[in-house]
């Protein structure tokens, strides 16, 4: 197990969880409190839920090592 203390670990982990919510938000589940797609909208990503995910895709994809890649 290891500890996230890199304020751009943390940062990758959050757009990570953000992802895996939006997924689930894009297949129909709901979410209390605010959506992952209203909080990932104000965080800068523009367009639809699915273009959004792309983005965070990509995103993350270029912040972690290249055999980390989703």
């Amino acid at each position: 197990m290891s500890v996230l203390t890199n304020p751009d670990a943390i940062d990758t982990y959050q757009l990570c969880t953000l992802r895996s919510a939006l997924k689930l938000e894009i297949i129909g589940m709901k979410r209390k409190g605010q959506s992952a797609y209203s909080i990932l909208k104000t965080m800068g990503y523009k367009g639809t839920k699915q273009s959004v995910l792309d983005q965070v895709i990509n995103e993350i994809n270029s912040r972690l090592p290249a055999d980390w890649k989703l």
